[in-house]
């Protein structure tokens, strides 16, 4: 039987700056699939969803905002 030792490392888990945010908006209406698609600003996804509000009555809607991480050994 062999041993081995384990140790615990921490690291730090941080926003990542030049990975940049995503912002999407989908929408929650039974049988309406569409999305606002992938948006590098909020406004963008904000005004998608005020069109579609006033093209469809469609009112509720489901918000994805994505940025990257980067982990970090401790030192």
């Amino acid at each position: 039987m062999s041993r081995s030792v384990m140790r615990f490392v921490p690291h730090t888990i941080r926003h990542e700056p030049e990975g940049g945010v995503t912002f999407e908006a989908f929408c929650t209406t039974s049988r309406c699939d569409e999305t606002s698609g992938p948006q590098e600003g909020q406004d963008t996804v904000q005004e998608w969803c005020l069109r579609h509000t006033g093209r469809t009555g469609h009112d509720l809607f489901r918000r994805v905002v994505t940025d990257h991480a980067r982990v970090t050994r401790d030192e």
